[in-house]
């Protein structure tokens, strides 16, 4: 395998560090712009729902630039928002950082994805994709924790320019390493919101997008939530973080096992009812921490067991726009993590607590599964009118 393809990954973890690390500190943010915990959530809702939008449509409009430059170009981007917040005195510059860094992470890592297809031989393709989402994944692993420990030693504003850092670093090794990269012919937009007209497909990404809707509602406030219901420190609400993410990383081998064992639709209602279940359940969990903890787990876990089973169902179900479908999915998803974070912020902002965040992303999983039952019993494509033609 291309040994290029662990410095695109580095640089995944790199840029992948910026979405969610501000859920960690944001007492620390609100705090220093003088803004409700509510509001400063809204930086994680923003961040999610322009990476959506950005991520398809950027790559249609750069379509003709050369992959290497534009790949320097999104990084210096990334770099210069990160710096931005670092500087930042109002709580609105940090949102058009944030504006920035969301645009330039959603080309940063389609671009690692396209260009990791064109740099290995087909037979280690699928281990080469696997290990740029690996340096997705362990960004939000060790993100979170990361972050809190570097706010609490040298304040919340050091974190982003560690980040600024990093992604310099990977600018310069992907300078110096990576060979230019010709331009490949993109899927133009219009094609790709068409294979939406499809129920079977629009309902499958609606399925993503509640899901993560609903897990969002109390993980985009899950250090408030830690400090209301056990008063914990910054040093528990790193551990917290930490044990959380590592079932978030076992739970993509979690929901691959599943789809092999019982296929993809049976494992995508399993995951999504029990992670229905479990959000639920949070609630009456925090009477003791460690059976909290054992909830966490299981919460972590099956918050992203969904992703394998639905991207395999999503390939099986119209193998000739598969492309296309993962493109859309990730967008599903960031959208769900939008609406989320937006919708929880609202309530925590009405009701004062985040007790109940739980029992309403709960109910959006529900809906989820709704989703997921209604497209798993559509006729298959082949009966219908096939997206592709």
């Amino acid at each position: 395998m291309n040994w290029r393809v662990f410095i695109l990954a580095a640089t995944t973890f790199a840029v992948g560090l910026v979405e969610l690390i501000v859920g960690g500190i944001l007492p620390n943010i609100a705090d220093d712009l003088n803004v409700s915990l509510a509001t400063a959530g809204q930086l994680i809702t923003i961040f999610a729902l322009v990476y959506a939008i950005s991520a398809p449509v950027l790559l249609s409009i750069t379509a003709k630039v050369e992959r290497k430059r534009l790949y320097l170009l999104a990084l210096l981007v990334f770099t210069l928002g990160n710096i931005m917040t670092f500087f930042s005195a109002t709580f609105l510059t940090v949102m058009i950082a944030r504006i920035i860094t969301a645009m330039s992470t959603a080309l940063v890592i389609v671009l690692s994805l396209t260009i990791t297809t064109k740099i290995v031989e087909p037979r280690h393709r699928a281990k080469a994709l696997g290990l740029i989402f690996i340096g997705v994944s362990s960004s939000l692993v060790i993100g979170v924790p990361m972050g809190i420990f570097i706010t609490e030693a040298f304040g919340w504003r050091t974190v982003f320019l560690g980040i600024g850092l990093l992604s310099t670093v990977s600018m310069l090794l992907i300078y110096l390493l990576l060979e230019k990269m010709p331009v490949v012919e993109v899927t133009p937009l219009k094609v790709q919101i068409k294979s939406l007209a499809n129920l079977k497909i629009s309902s499958a990404h609606l399925t993503t997008l509640f899901m993560l809707a609903g897990h969002y509602m109390l993980y985009a406030y899950f250090t408030p939530f830690l400090v209301e219901a056990f008063d914990l420190n910054s040093s528990w609400i790193s551990i917290c973080y930490l044990i959380f993410g590592i079932a978030s990383v076992s739970g993509n081998a979690i929901g691959g096992w599943l789809s092999d064992k019982l296929g993809s639709g049976k494992a995508i209602v399993i995951v999504i009812s029990t992670f229905a279940i479990v959000l639920f359940s949070i609630p009456y969990t925090i009477i003791a921490f460690p059976l909290f903890l054992i909830v966490t787990v299981l919460w972590g876990a099956l918050s992203w067991a969904l992703t394998p089973p639905l991207q395999n169902y999503l390939i099986q179900t119209d193998p000739q726009t598969s492309d296309i479908q993962q493109s859309l999915n990730t967008a599903a998803l960031q959208i769900g993590i939008s609406i989320g974070s937006a919708v929880g912020g609202a309530l925590f902002a009405m009701t004062g607590s985040v007790m109940d965040l739980a029992s309403f992303g709960a109910v959006l999983v529900l809906c989820a599964l709704a989703c997921a039952v209604f497209s798993l019993k559509r006729a298959p494509l082949s009966q219908e009118n096939p997206t592709s033609n």
